[in-house]
Protein backbone atom coordinates (compact mmCIF):
# COMPACT_ATOMS: atom_id res chain seq x y z
CA UNK A 1 0.00 0.00 0.00
CA UNK A 2 1.07 3.38 -1.44
CA UNK A 3 0.55 5.70 1.73
CA UNK A 4 -0.13 8.80 -0.17
CA UNK A 5 -3.42 7.46 -1.43
CA UNK A 6 -6.26 7.52 0.42
CA UNK A 7 -9.45 4.90 0.61
CA UNK A 8 -10.83 6.80 -1.53
CA UNK A 9 -8.50 6.97 -4.30
CA UNK A 10 -8.13 3.01 -3.66
CA UNK A 11 -11.68 2.90 -4.45
CA UNK A 12 -11.68 5.13 -7.59
CA UNK A 13 -8.62 2.68 -9.26
CA UNK A 14 -10.36 -0.63 -8.34
CA UNK A 15 -13.63 1.82 -10.35
CA UNK A 16 -10.75 3.29 -13.10
CA UNK A 17 -9.25 -0.25 -13.83
CA UNK A 18 -12.10 -1.90 -14.63
CA UNK A 19 -13.03 0.71 -17.15
CA UNK A 20 -10.13 0.92 -18.53
CA UNK A 21 -9.81 -2.92 -18.88
CA UNK A 22 -13.17 -3.17 -20.57
CA UNK A 23 -13.98 0.20 -22.52
CA UNK A 24 -10.15 0.68 -23.72
CA UNK A 25 -7.42 -2.03 -23.45
CA UNK A 26 -9.40 -4.13 -26.30
CA UNK A 27 -9.28 -1.22 -28.37
CA UNK A 28 -5.84 0.06 -28.27
CA UNK A 29 -4.67 -1.36 -31.43
CA UNK A 30 -7.91 -0.24 -33.88
CA UNK A 31 -7.18 3.17 -32.21
CA UNK A 32 -3.69 2.93 -33.19
CA UNK A 33 -4.73 2.29 -36.85
CA UNK A 34 -7.41 5.16 -37.10
CA UNK A 35 -4.89 7.73 -35.25
CA UNK A 36 -8.00 8.65 -33.20
CA UNK A 37 -9.63 7.55 -29.82
CA UNK A 38 -13.29 7.51 -30.62
CA UNK A 39 -15.78 10.25 -28.95
CA UNK A 40 -18.21 7.61 -27.60
CA UNK A 41 -14.93 6.64 -25.48
CA UNK A 42 -14.83 10.06 -23.60
CA UNK A 43 -18.38 10.14 -22.96
CA UNK A 44 -18.81 6.68 -21.30
CA UNK A 45 -15.62 7.71 -19.34
CA UNK A 46 -17.76 10.72 -18.41
CA UNK A 47 -20.87 8.65 -17.52
CA UNK A 48 -18.29 6.60 -14.69
CA UNK A 49 -16.51 10.01 -13.59
CA UNK A 50 -13.16 9.14 -14.82
CA UNK A 51 -13.10 12.51 -16.51
CA UNK A 52 -11.87 16.10 -14.85
CA UNK A 53 -12.04 14.67 -11.21
CA UNK A 54 -10.93 17.53 -9.55
CA UNK A 55 -13.61 20.01 -10.86
CA UNK A 56 -15.58 21.19 -8.22
CA UNK A 57 -19.50 19.46 -7.57
CA UNK A 58 -21.14 22.55 -8.44
CA UNK A 59 -19.40 22.23 -11.38
CA UNK A 60 -20.90 18.54 -12.58
CA UNK A 61 -17.41 17.13 -11.34
CA UNK A 62 -16.72 14.81 -8.16
CA UNK A 63 -14.58 17.43 -6.05
CA UNK A 64 -11.64 15.15 -6.12
CA UNK A 65 -7.96 16.25 -5.68
CA UNK A 66 -4.46 15.14 -7.32
CA UNK A 67 -4.61 11.82 -5.56
CA UNK A 68 -7.50 10.25 -8.02
CA UNK A 69 -5.71 12.40 -10.87
CA UNK A 70 -3.00 10.38 -10.30
CA UNK A 71 -4.76 7.37 -9.96
CA UNK A 72 -6.52 7.38 -13.36
CA UNK A 73 -3.05 8.69 -15.23
CA UNK A 74 -1.64 5.20 -13.31
CA UNK A 75 -4.34 3.36 -14.88
CA UNK A 76 -3.91 4.44 -18.24
CA UNK A 77 0.23 3.98 -17.84
CA UNK A 78 -0.27 0.57 -16.76
CA UNK A 79 -2.50 -0.38 -20.04
CA UNK A 80 0.43 1.48 -22.22
CA UNK A 81 -3.01 3.84 -22.99
CA UNK A 82 -1.28 7.36 -22.59
CA UNK A 83 -2.23 7.98 -26.49
CA UNK A 84 -5.68 8.12 -24.80
CA UNK A 85 -5.81 11.77 -24.42
CA UNK A 86 -7.86 11.78 -21.48
CA UNK A 87 -4.86 13.32 -19.02
CA UNK A 88 -4.33 16.02 -21.06
CA UNK A 89 -8.22 17.02 -21.08
CA UNK A 90 -8.44 16.04 -17.33
CA UNK A 91 -5.42 17.38 -15.81
CA UNK A 92 -4.47 20.54 -18.23
CA UNK A 93 -7.28 22.02 -19.11
CA UNK A 94 -10.04 21.41 -17.09
CA UNK A 95 -7.16 23.19 -14.28
CA UNK A 96 -6.53 26.17 -16.34
CA UNK A 97 -10.44 26.86 -16.27
CA UNK A 98 -11.02 25.92 -12.54
CA UNK A 99 -8.12 28.28 -11.84
CA UNK A 100 -8.44 31.25 -14.03
CA UNK A 101 -12.06 31.13 -15.90
CA UNK A 102 -14.74 33.37 -15.27
CA UNK A 103 -17.45 31.57 -13.31
CA UNK A 104 -19.44 32.38 -16.65
CA UNK A 105 -17.06 29.92 -18.02
CA UNK A 106 -16.74 27.53 -15.49
CA UNK A 107 -21.04 26.84 -15.72
CA UNK A 108 -20.48 26.95 -19.66
CA UNK A 109 -17.33 24.53 -19.80
CA UNK A 110 -16.92 22.28 -17.45
CA UNK A 111 -19.76 20.29 -16.88
CA UNK A 112 -19.66 19.25 -20.48
CA UNK A 113 -15.91 18.45 -20.12
CA UNK A 114 -16.77 16.26 -17.27
CA UNK A 115 -19.19 14.71 -19.18
CA UNK A 116 -17.28 14.16 -22.10
CA UNK A 117 -19.41 16.03 -24.66
CA UNK A 118 -16.36 18.69 -24.63
CA UNK A 119 -12.97 17.60 -25.60
CA UNK A 120 -10.42 20.22 -24.00
CA UNK A 121 -6.90 20.93 -25.79
CA UNK A 122 -4.55 23.20 -24.38
CA UNK A 123 -2.47 24.80 -28.09
CA UNK A 124 0.42 26.79 -27.50
CA UNK A 125 3.47 24.74 -29.54
CA UNK A 126 3.90 26.28 -32.99
CA UNK A 127 6.41 25.48 -35.77
CA UNK A 128 9.75 26.07 -35.30
CA UNK A 129 9.96 27.91 -31.74
CA UNK A 130 10.45 24.43 -29.98
CA UNK A 131 10.26 25.11 -26.08
CA UNK A 132 11.06 28.76 -26.22
CA UNK A 133 6.62 29.55 -25.44
CA UNK A 134 7.61 33.36 -25.25
CA UNK A 135 8.42 33.68 -29.22
CA UNK A 136 5.24 32.37 -30.39
CA UNK A 137 3.58 34.58 -33.09
CA UNK A 138 0.02 33.30 -32.88
CA UNK A 139 -1.75 36.60 -32.86
CA UNK A 140 -5.01 38.54 -31.26
CA UNK A 141 -6.43 41.75 -31.33
CA UNK A 142 -9.25 43.08 -29.73
CA UNK A 143 -12.29 45.12 -31.70
CA UNK A 144 -15.17 46.49 -29.52
CA UNK A 145 -16.03 44.05 -27.48
CA UNK A 146 -14.62 40.63 -29.47
CA UNK A 147 -10.74 39.35 -30.14
CA UNK A 148 -9.30 38.20 -33.09
CA UNK A 149 -7.13 35.32 -33.90
CA UNK A 150 -4.48 34.10 -35.84
CA UNK A 151 -1.84 32.01 -36.45
CA UNK A 152 -0.95 28.31 -36.07
CA UNK A 153 -0.55 25.73 -33.91
CA UNK A 154 1.30 22.18 -33.89
CA UNK A 155 1.69 19.05 -31.95
CA UNK A 156 -1.80 19.54 -30.24
CA UNK A 157 -2.85 16.67 -28.26
CA UNK A 158 -6.47 15.77 -29.20
CA UNK A 159 -6.69 18.50 -31.59
CA UNK A 160 -8.72 15.71 -34.28
CA UNK A 161 -10.90 15.98 -31.48
CA UNK A 162 -10.66 19.07 -30.09
CA UNK A 163 -13.85 20.94 -29.06
CA UNK A 164 -12.64 23.96 -26.72
CA UNK A 165 -9.11 25.16 -27.18
CA UNK A 166 -7.78 26.98 -24.79
CA UNK A 167 -5.01 29.36 -27.29
CA UNK A 168 -1.63 30.59 -26.00
CA UNK A 169 -1.90 34.07 -28.23
CA UNK A 170 -0.10 37.60 -28.18
CA UNK A 171 -1.44 41.12 -28.31
CA UNK A 172 1.85 42.75 -29.41
CA UNK A 173 4.07 40.43 -31.44
CA UNK A 174 7.01 42.57 -29.82
CA UNK A 175 5.94 41.35 -26.49
CA UNK A 176 6.87 38.37 -24.69
CA UNK A 177 3.99 38.62 -23.03
CA UNK A 178 1.01 35.95 -23.81
CA UNK A 179 -2.54 36.26 -23.63
CA UNK A 180 -5.16 32.76 -23.30
CA UNK A 181 -8.15 32.56 -25.56
CA UNK A 182 -10.78 29.72 -25.15
CA UNK A 183 -11.77 29.16 -28.77
CA UNK A 184 -14.78 26.51 -29.73
CA UNK A 185 -13.81 25.28 -32.79
CA UNK A 186 -16.91 25.09 -34.82
CA UNK A 187 -16.00 29.20 -34.83
CA UNK A 188 -15.71 30.43 -38.47
CA UNK A 189 -11.74 30.64 -39.34
CA UNK A 190 -10.67 27.69 -37.20
CA UNK A 191 -9.30 24.46 -38.69
CA UNK A 192 -8.13 21.44 -37.93
CA UNK A 193 -4.88 19.95 -40.10
CA UNK A 194 -4.55 16.22 -40.93
CA UNK A 195 -3.54 14.34 -38.20
CA UNK A 196 0.52 14.19 -37.53
CA UNK A 197 1.96 10.70 -38.59
CA UNK A 198 3.93 9.78 -35.11
CA UNK A 199 6.74 7.18 -34.02
CA UNK A 200 4.43 6.42 -31.47
CA UNK A 201 1.43 6.88 -29.31
CA UNK A 202 -0.30 6.50 -32.81
CA UNK A 203 -3.73 6.60 -30.95
CA UNK A 204 -3.49 9.88 -30.28
CA UNK A 205 -5.31 12.58 -32.53
CA UNK A 206 -2.41 14.72 -32.70
CA UNK A 207 -2.99 17.82 -35.33
CA UNK A 208 -2.06 21.24 -36.56
CA UNK A 209 -4.18 24.11 -35.88
CA UNK A 210 -5.39 27.26 -37.89
CA UNK A 211 -7.09 30.16 -36.99
CA UNK A 212 -7.88 32.40 -39.60
CA UNK A 213 -9.06 36.02 -38.32
CA UNK A 214 -10.86 33.95 -35.66
CA UNK A 215 -13.61 36.05 -33.68
CA UNK A 216 -14.70 35.15 -30.14
CA UNK A 217 -16.47 37.52 -27.40
CA UNK A 218 -13.96 39.46 -25.37
CA UNK A 219 -15.45 37.00 -22.24
CA UNK A 220 -13.79 33.66 -24.12
CA UNK A 221 -10.39 35.49 -22.59
CA UNK A 222 -9.25 33.09 -19.60
CA UNK A 223 -8.12 35.65 -17.13
CA UNK A 224 -6.28 39.03 -17.45
CA UNK A 225 -4.38 40.24 -20.69
CA UNK A 226 -0.28 39.67 -20.79
CA UNK A 227 -0.14 37.43 -17.88
CA UNK A 228 -0.46 34.26 -19.43
CA UNK A 229 2.49 33.04 -19.80
CA UNK A 230 2.45 33.05 -15.35
CA UNK A 231 -0.86 30.93 -16.02
CA UNK A 232 1.13 28.26 -17.69
CA UNK A 233 4.35 28.34 -15.75
CA UNK A 234 1.87 28.18 -12.33
CA UNK A 235 0.53 24.78 -13.92
CA UNK A 236 3.54 23.28 -15.51
CA UNK A 237 4.76 21.49 -12.01
CA UNK A 238 2.03 19.40 -12.04
CA UNK A 239 1.96 18.61 -15.50
CA UNK A 240 5.72 17.48 -15.24
CA UNK A 241 4.81 15.71 -12.38
CA UNK A 242 2.72 13.81 -14.67
CA UNK A 243 5.18 12.39 -16.88
CA UNK A 244 6.94 11.29 -13.83
CA UNK A 245 4.20 9.70 -12.58
CA UNK A 246 3.37 7.81 -16.19
CA UNK A 247 7.17 6.71 -16.03
CA UNK A 248 7.07 4.91 -12.74
CA UNK A 249 3.88 3.58 -13.59
CA UNK A 250 5.08 2.12 -16.75
CA UNK A 251 8.56 0.80 -15.68
CA UNK A 252 6.68 -0.84 -12.51
CA UNK A 253 4.26 -2.61 -15.23
CA UNK A 254 6.96 -3.62 -17.74
CA UNK A 255 8.92 -4.83 -15.21
CA UNK A 256 6.16 -7.51 -14.34
CA UNK A 257 5.27 -8.62 -17.35
CA UNK A 258 9.55 -9.15 -18.08
CA UNK A 259 9.63 -11.03 -15.05
CA UNK A 260 6.47 -13.53 -16.17
CA UNK A 261 7.72 -13.66 -19.65
CA UNK A 262 11.33 -14.69 -18.73
CA UNK A 263 10.21 -16.81 -16.26
CA UNK A 264 7.71 -19.04 -19.07
CA UNK A 265 10.47 -18.42 -22.07
CA UNK A 266 12.55 -21.06 -22.90
CA UNK A 267 16.53 -21.07 -24.25
CA UNK A 268 18.92 -23.78 -24.66
CA UNK A 269 16.58 -25.77 -22.65
CA UNK A 270 16.39 -23.12 -19.58
CA UNK A 271 14.20 -20.18 -18.53
CA UNK A 272 15.41 -16.74 -20.13
CA UNK A 273 14.96 -15.95 -16.08
CA UNK A 274 17.62 -18.92 -15.25
CA UNK A 275 20.28 -16.62 -16.97
CA UNK A 276 22.52 -14.81 -14.33
CA UNK A 277 22.63 -11.86 -17.07
CA UNK A 278 18.90 -11.56 -16.68
CA UNK A 279 18.26 -11.45 -13.01
CA UNK A 280 20.63 -8.63 -12.31
CA UNK A 281 19.03 -6.82 -15.17
CA UNK A 282 15.65 -7.19 -13.38
CA UNK A 283 17.78 -6.02 -10.69
CA UNK A 284 18.64 -3.01 -11.96
CA UNK A 285 15.51 -2.64 -12.99
CA UNK A 286 13.48 -2.91 -9.65
CA UNK A 287 16.23 -1.10 -7.95
CA UNK A 288 15.48 2.23 -10.35
CA UNK A 289 11.92 1.05 -10.49
CA UNK A 290 11.50 1.60 -6.96
CA UNK A 291 13.84 4.77 -6.28
CA UNK A 292 11.50 6.80 -9.32
CA UNK A 293 8.33 5.68 -7.19
CA UNK A 294 9.58 6.94 -3.98
CA UNK A 295 10.93 10.20 -5.26
CA UNK A 296 7.42 10.68 -7.43
CA UNK A 297 5.00 9.63 -4.34
CA UNK A 298 6.83 12.16 -2.04
CA UNK A 299 6.37 15.03 -5.49
CA UNK A 300 2.30 13.53 -5.69
CA UNK A 301 2.27 14.38 -1.69
CA UNK A 302 3.76 17.65 -1.98
CA UNK A 303 1.52 18.97 -5.15
CA UNK A 304 -1.72 17.40 -2.97
CA UNK A 305 -0.45 20.84 -0.40
CA UNK A 306 0.25 23.17 -3.45
CA UNK A 307 3.91 22.74 -2.06
CA UNK A 308 5.62 21.02 -5.17
CA UNK A 309 8.34 23.72 -6.46
CA UNK A 310 9.17 24.10 -10.18
CA UNK A 311 12.52 22.51 -10.09
CA UNK A 312 11.41 19.46 -8.17
CA UNK A 313 8.67 19.27 -10.69
CA UNK A 314 11.34 19.42 -13.50
CA UNK A 315 13.47 16.68 -11.55
CA UNK A 316 10.78 14.11 -11.41
CA UNK A 317 10.00 14.76 -15.11
CA UNK A 318 13.88 14.88 -16.02
CA UNK A 319 14.63 11.48 -14.12
CA UNK A 320 11.10 9.82 -15.21
CA UNK A 321 11.34 10.51 -18.67
CA UNK A 322 14.93 9.43 -18.90
CA UNK A 323 14.52 5.97 -16.90
CA UNK A 324 11.34 5.25 -18.51
CA UNK A 325 13.47 5.29 -21.85
CA UNK A 326 16.32 3.25 -20.58
CA UNK A 327 14.84 0.86 -18.45
CA UNK A 328 12.40 0.27 -21.38
CA UNK A 329 15.11 -0.61 -23.43
CA UNK A 330 15.84 -3.27 -21.06
CA UNK A 331 12.99 -5.06 -20.45
CA UNK A 332 12.82 -4.70 -24.52
CA UNK A 333 16.17 -6.43 -24.36
CA UNK A 334 14.96 -9.53 -22.81
CA UNK A 335 12.38 -9.81 -24.93
CA UNK A 336 14.51 -10.67 -27.84
CA UNK A 337 13.45 -10.42 -31.42
CA UNK A 338 9.49 -10.66 -29.28
CA UNK A 339 10.30 -7.41 -28.16
CA UNK A 340 10.01 -5.32 -31.61
CA UNK A 341 7.01 -7.40 -32.52
CA UNK A 342 4.13 -4.59 -32.32
CA UNK A 343 1.47 -7.28 -30.63
CA UNK A 344 4.16 -7.04 -27.39
CA UNK A 345 3.31 -4.18 -25.00
CA UNK A 346 6.54 -3.59 -24.51
CA UNK A 347 7.59 -2.92 -27.68
CA UNK A 348 4.51 0.05 -28.28
CA UNK A 349 5.90 1.16 -24.70
CA UNK A 350 9.25 1.57 -26.06
CA UNK A 351 8.50 3.36 -29.08
CA UNK A 352 5.67 5.60 -26.97
CA UNK A 353 7.91 6.49 -24.38
CA UNK A 354 10.44 8.18 -26.46
CA UNK A 355 8.35 11.57 -26.53
CA UNK A 356 8.21 11.83 -22.77
CA UNK A 357 12.36 13.43 -23.21
CA UNK A 358 10.60 16.01 -25.48
CA UNK A 359 7.35 16.83 -24.83
CA UNK A 360 6.25 18.76 -21.33
CA UNK A 361 9.48 20.60 -21.81
CA UNK A 362 12.53 18.91 -23.19
CA UNK A 363 15.27 16.91 -20.70
CA UNK A 364 17.53 19.91 -21.53
CA UNK A 365 15.19 22.45 -20.82
CA UNK A 366 14.18 20.32 -17.82
CA UNK A 367 18.46 20.46 -16.92
CA UNK A 368 18.27 24.60 -16.43
CA UNK A 369 15.13 24.46 -14.77
CA UNK A 370 16.85 22.51 -12.33
CA UNK A 371 20.32 24.36 -12.63
CA UNK A 372 18.93 28.08 -12.31
CA UNK A 373 18.23 26.97 -8.31
CA UNK A 374 22.21 26.39 -7.32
Amino acid sequence: MRRVFREDHNMFREQARRFVEREITPYLHEWEKQGIVPKDVWRKAGEMGLLCSTVPEEYGGAGGDYGHSAVMIEELARANATAVGFTTHSEIVAPYLIAYGSEEQKLKWLPEMVSGNIIGVIAMSEPGIGSDLRSMRTQVRREGDEYVVSGQKTFITNGGNADLVVTATKLDPASRDLTLICIETDRQGFSKGKLLDKIGLKGQDTAELFFDEVRVPVSNRLGEENKGFKYLTHQLAWERLIIGLRAAQSIETLFEETLEYTRERKVFGHSVFDFQNTRFKLAEVKAQATMLRVFVDDCLERVMRDELPADVAAMAKLLGSELQGKMLDELLQLHGGYGFMSEYKIGRAWVDARVARIYGGTSEIMKEIISRNF
